[in-house]
C-alpha cells in the first residue's frame, strides 16, 4: 500500500482520491500539538465543573440533563452504543475507509478535543486495514452522521465487526489479529467520533470520483459516436464555444475535437455530404458536457472545502478554553453538492443513450439495423439499447434533488435535517448505471466504425477500439450479449478508455488525472 501524508485543513481532492483508490494516510507530525492542546482544554472544562453541552450534559433533547463526573465515561459509551442504529447493507470498503479518513483529519485539528491515543487508533485501523462494518442507512445529514458514524466508533471500543484483509471478525477478534486494543473513551470523544458529515461526505466524494472517470469515458465514447456516425465535427470549432464563453463548454469542445483528429472516416464525407446538421446528441455535445463538467467541479470545490472542515459539534477552542455550541454537523452543502454530481451522472447518460439509439436507427445512421449485417434474422444491437435506456430512466428517477427533503427528528430539537446521506449514497449506484450505458455505446460505436473499414477514426479512438477489441470481437452474427456488456462495462469503470486516448488531455473534474 501506498502511504499519504495526510495534512488536516489541507488535503487535496488528489489525496481523497488516493485513499479511496487505497492509499493509506498518515497524520502530518505537525497537527499533534493542536490535538494535545484540545484534549488539555476539555480537561480543564471537566476540572471546572460547569455544564457544557456533549462533555458532561446529555445529548440532543436531553441536553439540559445534567451528568455527574464519575459518570462521563459511561456516558461517551451509551452515546456510541444507542446511536449506532443503522440498518442495510455494508458501507463499501473503500467508502469506510474513506470516511475514517475524513473523520481522521477533521479530529486532528484539535478543535473536537479528542485525546492523541483515540486518534492513533483511528490511525492504526487504516494503517492495519481493519475498517468497521458500518451499515449504509440510517442517516438524515444533521445533526451528523450519527447511526453511521456510531457503527465505526463501536468498533474502537470493541463492539461490532471489522472488515479485514482476512475476511469479516467481530471488532475485537480483529483487533487483537492486528495488534490492536480498544479505546476507552474519554470526556467528549463519543460524541465527537459519531457528530460530523464524514460519512454523507465520503459517499459524495466516492460519487464525484467515479463520476470523473465516467465523463471522460463518455467524452471518448461520444467521439467515437459521432465518428461511427459519419457527423462532422464543426460544433466543435473553437469559435463557437469562445463566444459562449463557458469554461467547460470550452474545454468539451476542444478535447472532442482532438479525439477526432486525423480521422479518415472524418474526411471522406467532409465534402458533399447533403446532412446539413447532426442530431443534437451529436452537435450539442459540448454544450451538455461541458455544463456537466462545470457543475462537477462545482460539488468538488464544495466537497473540497467540506472535507477540510471540522463538523463536530460542540467546538473546543484551546487558546481559551471555550466550547462553543452550533451547526456546523448540518450536511446542507454536502447535499446540494450530491444532488449536482446526480444530475450530471444523469445527463451524462442521456445523451449517451441517445447517441446509441442514433447508431441503431438506420434513418439517422446511414448504417444497417441495429448495426448487424443481416437484420431480421439477426437483432444486433436492439435490445443493448433497450438496456441503456432502462438504465437511464432509471437514473433520472433517482437523480430527484435529496436537498429539498426534511423531516425533523429528536422530539423536534433537530428539526431541519439535509438528507445529504440520501443525496450521497445513491451516487456510486447512478454511476454504475451510467457506466453500463457508456459501455453500451462503446461497443456501438466500434461496431459502427467497423461498417466504415478500411477507413480508419483517429489516432486516439482507434487505440480505444483496439483496446476493446481485445476483449470483445465485432459482433457479425448474434451472440450471447451479456459478456460483451460487461467487458465494456468494466473498460468504462476503470478508466480504460481515457488512458487508451491519453495523446488527448480529458478536462479534468477533481485535480490531478484520475
Amino acid at each position: 500500500m501506498t502511504e499519504l501524508v495526510l495534512k488536516p485543513g489541507q488535503a487535496t481532492l488528489a489525496d481523497w482520491r488516493a485513499i479511496y483508490r487505497g492509499a493509506v494516510p498518515k497524520l502530518d507530525d505537525a497537527c499533534r500539538v493542536k490535538i494535545e492542546a484540545g484534549a488539555a482544554a476539555v480537561e480543564r472544562i471537566v476540572a471546572r465543573g460547569e455544564p457544557v453541552y456533549g462533555i458532561n450534559t446529555g445529548f440532543g433533547k436531553l441536553a439540559s440533563v445534567r451528568i455527574p463526573a464519575d459518570d462521563l465515561e459511561t456516558l461517551q459509551r451509551n452515546i456510541v452504543l444507542s446511536h449506532a442504529a443503522g440498518t442495510g447493507e455494508p458501507m463499501p470498503v473503500a467508502v469506510a475507509r474513506l470516511m475514517m479518513a475524513l473523520k481522521l483529519a477533521s479530529l486532528a485539528q484539535g478543535a473536537s478535543g479528542v485525546r492523541p491515543q483515540t486518534i492513533n487508533l483511528l490511525q492504526a485501523m487504516l494503517a492495519n486495514d481493519v475498517i468497521p462494518v458500518v451499515p449504509a442507512q440510517g442517516s438524515v445529514g444533521a445533526s451528523g452522521d450519527l447511526a453511521p458514524l456510531s457503527h465505526m466508533t463501536a468498533a474502537m471500543i470493541g463492539v461490532g465487526e471489522c472488515f479485514t484483509p482476512h475476511g469479516r471478525f467481530p471488532a475485537k477478534v480483529a483487533f487483537v489479529s492486528h495488534g490492536l486494543e480498544p479505546v476507552t473513551l474519554g470526556a467528549k470523544e463519543g460524541l465527537a467520533l459519531l457528530n460530523g458529515t464524514q460519512f454523507s461526505t465520503a459517499y459524495a466524494l466516492a460519487g464525484l470520483f467515479e463520476a470523473e472517470v465516467l465523463f471522460q469515458s463518455a467524452l471518448v465514447t461520444g467521439a467515437l459516436s459521432t465518428d461511427a456516425a459519419r457527423g462532422s465535427d464543426a460544433p466543435f470549432d473553437p469559435r463557437i464555444h469562445l463566444l459562449r464563453r463557458h469554461e467547460g463548454q470550452i474545454e468539451t469542445a476542444a478535447a472532442l475535437r482532438e479525439l477526432m483528429a486525423g480521422s479518415a472516416i472524418r474526411e471522406s464525407h467532409r465534402t458533399g455530404d447533403e446532412r446539413v446538421q447532426d442530431p443534437y446528441c451529436l452537435r450539442c455535445q459540448p454544450q451538455v458536457m461541458g455544463a456537466a463538467l462545470d457543475v462537477l467541479r462545482k460539488a468538488a470545490a464544495t466537497l473540497e472545502t467540506e472535507a477540510n472542515g471540522v463538523t463536530d459539534n460542540p467546538l473546543i477552542f484551546a487558546e481559551d478554553g471555550t466550547a462553543l455550541s452550533g451547526g456546523n454537523f448540518h450536511a446542507e452543502p454536502v447535499a446540494f453538492a450530491a444532488d449536482m454530481i446526480a444530475l450530471a451522472i444523469c445527463e451524462i447518460g442521456s445523451l449517451a443513450e441517445r447517441r446509441i439509439a442514433m447508431l441503431v436507427d438506420p434513418a439517422l445512421s446511414g448504417m444497417p439495423a441495429f448495426l448487424t449485417p443481416r437484420p431480421g434474422l439477426n437483432s444486433g444491437f436492439m435490445i443493448p439499447q433497450v438496456t441503456a435506456a432502462a438504465l437511464v430512466s432509471e437514473n433520472k428517477q433517482k437523480a430527484y434533488p435529496a436537498s429539498v427533503d426534511s423531516i425533523p427528528t429528536s422530539a423536534n430539537q433537530e428539526d431541519h435535517v439535509s438528507m445529504a446521506a440520501h443525496g450521497a449514497r445513491r451516487l456510486l449506484g447512478m454511476a454504475e448505471n451510467a457506466t453500463a450505458v457508456v459501455g453500451i455505446e462503446l461497443l456501438a460505436a466500434a461496431q459502427g466504425c467497423d461498417f466504415h473499414q478500411p477507413l480508419a477514426s483517429s489516432a486516439p479512438l482507434e487505440a480505444v477500439r483496439q483496446v476493446l477489441r481485445k476483449d470483445v470481437a465485432h459482433l457479425d452474427e448474434d451472440r450471447h450479449f451479456h459478456p460483451d456488456l460487461e467487458k465494456a462495462a468494466a473498460l468504462v469503470r476503470a478508466g480504460a478508455l481515457a488512458k487508451a486516448a491519453a495523446a488527448v488531455a480529458l478536462p479534468s473534474v477533481s485535480g490531478a488525472a484520475a
